[in-house]
């Protein structure tokens, strides 16, 4: 039994190019991260003479309780990391749904703009091995981990 369960794991190993890069679903110029970027600045964004990337605004990261006013600080974080979602079940999906689940705007806490730094200190894991630098923003973190993990049927 654990022969198979190791060969099924074998079978799908994780590489971040099964989800795709981001995408640009309504085809106005703006990928999945200038959408979120346009979406949670707390002022109006400045953008490029083509209207397609962010250029300036305000984002509130609540991992870290700063306000961060560069869009080069940030990254989009897949609040579930993709490589987490694939060890609980997105492993199995088409690679339509990897792709939807990689650009997920429709969930609330799917992808939010974030301190690049604190993305990337994040890494792969999940709240038993990781949570954010601000301490206020645990209880959250940990709810919005679970109903967006429902969300997806995620284990």
């Amino acid at each position: 039994m654990t022969f198979a369960l190791i060969l099924i794991g074998m079978l799908s190993p994780y590489d971040r190019d099964l989800y795709g890069g981001w995408i640009d679903a309504d085809g106005d110029c703006q990928n999945t991260r200038q959408e979120v970027l346009i979406e949670e600045s707390l002022i109006p964004v400045e953008l490029d003479s083509r209207g397609c990337r962010v250029q300036s605004g305000e984002w509130f990261d609540p991992l870290t309780g700063q306000t961060i006013t560069n869009p080069g600080e940030l990254d989009i974080d897949h609040f579930i990391p993709l490589a987490e979602a694939h060890r609980s079940g997105a492993s199995h999906w088409s690679s339509q749904r990897k792709r939807a689940f990689a650009n997920d705007l429709s969930h609330p806490s799917a992808l939010m703009a974030v301190s690049r730094a604190e993305n990337r200190s994040k890494g792969d894991r999940d709240p038993a091995d990781w949570l954010p630098r601000n301490a206020d923003f645990h209880c959250e973190y940990v709810r919005s981990w679970v109903l967006v993990k429902g969300h997806w049927d995620l284990t």
